[in-house]
This record gives C-alpha cells, structure tokens and sequence, in this order.
C-alpha cells in the first residue's frame, strides 16, 4: 500500500474550532442596534432634503437629457 494512500478518498472538514471561533464572532452582531440621535430641526431638514436630487452624476445626466429632449423638440412637425 502507498504511503498515503488512506488519506486520497477522506474528506476534508473545517475544524470544529474555526466553526464554533467564526460562530462566537457572528453572535457578537446579533444583538446590535444602531441608533442615532439627532436633533429634530436637523431632523426635518434631512427629512426635506428627500424631495431633491443632490447627486452630481445624477444631474448631470437630467441636464443632458433635457438638452437632448430641446434638439429633439426642433425636429417635430405637428399636423392637425
């Protein structure tokens, strides 16, 4: 029989340390909560600012569109 040969058809298993290390460490997650606390005049302008695009690349892209949108509208020819 080779050397090795008893160990070419055994399986290979994550030891029970690492499983139950990695385990202990997902619990310490388990139980969080993040809250903050902010003021409520802070509070409601975060709140307002929800309704508007900040984003640069955002508008950027809603500029070029609407520019598009203009040179499209000089190509229309209505007939009623």
């Amino acid at each position: 029989m080779p050397p090795f040969s008893h160990l070419v058809n055994q399986k290979v298993f994550m030891s029970d340390d690492i499983d139950r290390d990695t385990h202990d460490h997902d619990m310490t997650y388990e139980n969080e909560q993040s809250m903050v606390t902010i003021p409520l005049k802070e509070y409601d302008k975060l709140k307002e600012q929800k309704n508007y695009i900040t984003d640069p690349s955002l508008i950027a892209v809603i500029d070029k569109l609407e520019e598009l949108v203009r040179a499209l509208r000089k190509h229309i020819v209505r007939k009623f």
